[in-house]
């Protein structure tokens, strides 16, 4: 069970978008490894049945012996289940393809919003004295996405700077309200991040315009430049920050994980 006499900390993100190919999981990895270069120690949940977080962190499949679905589903000691990676300060807890029958289980169980919640507020989660926890969530709208966003404290959205890229943002924005109206009323948009930019590209800028003319100031002033270096690292098992420090991609991550700390530390001000 949960302790609801514990503080707010960690600050715990949910990384979602219902639409594939955003840059989520990108996000998701390399914000992480740029918030712990920082000194912040974090926590990714690979809440993704294809794993890719886990892949993209160095985590092999075979040396995933305990997962996101025994972290819902059974009784697993966090010790067990949460594995450090290449990168000082970022932890994860890893997923397969075993999580792809989570939903299906969940449904029977009368806490299966709840359960990662739960999970992540248990008093034994003090002991590794995390500052972030980053979920990486399914390309979609199903009941594992809404045990992250109530376990989380906000919702950052990946926004692909394409065609037809706002279209799709609403009804995220209306399972996030629904997730308030039930089950999270403290549920915030942590932001809305442009991914895969492309300043020379007139279709980048004008995805860019009518998404900072529509939400304002939910959008994030970084951009994630479209990159070879971002696109290759997850094939070196390596967060961007790692395989080319000095890329435009590695920089843009940095920048991002800086304005979002920097948001955070105003509001608790």
């Amino acid at each position: 069970m949960s302790d609801l006499t514990r503080s707010a900390s960690p600050k715990i993100i949910a990384v979602a978008n219902q639409k594939g190919g955003v840059g989520k999981t990108t996000t998701t990895i390399n914000l992480g490894a740029a918030l712990a270069e920082k000194g912040e120690r974090v926590l990714v949940v690979d809440l993704d049945p294809q794993g890719n977080a886990s892949t993209g962190l160095g985590i092999e499949p075979e040396d995933r012996e305990f997962t996101t679905y025994d972290l819902l589903l059974e009784d697993i000691a966090l010790d067990r289940v949460i594995l450090t990676t290449t990168t000082d300060n970022l932890n994860l807890v890893p997923a397969n393809v075993d999580l792809s029958s989570a939903d299906m289980e969940l449904i029977s169980n009368e806490k299966r919003s709840f359960l990662l919640h739960d999970v992540l507020r248990q008093p034994a989660m003090d002991a590794f004295k995390f500052d972030y926890i980053l979920i990486d969530c399914p390309p979609s709208l199903n009941l594992l996405t809404v045990n992250a966003m109530v376990a989380a404290h906000s919702v950052l959205v990946p926004l692909q700077s394409e065609f037809f890229a706002l279209e799709g943002l609403s009804q995220l924005m209306l399972t996030i309200r629904d997730v308030r109206q039930s089950a999270n009323p403290d549920l915030r948009i942590e932001g809305v991040v442009l991914t895969m930019y492309d300043a020379r590209n007139n279709l980048s800028q004008q995805v860019e315009a009518d998404a900072r003319a529509n939400l304002s100031d939910l959008v994030f002033k970084t951009v994630i430049p479209r990159n070879v270096r971002v696109s290759e690292a997850p094939s070196y098992a390596l967060p961007v920050l790692a395989y080319d420090t000095q890329s435009k991609g590695a920089a843009a991550y940095r920048m991002l994980a800086d304005e979002l700390v920097a948001k955070n530390t105003k509001l608790a001000a």
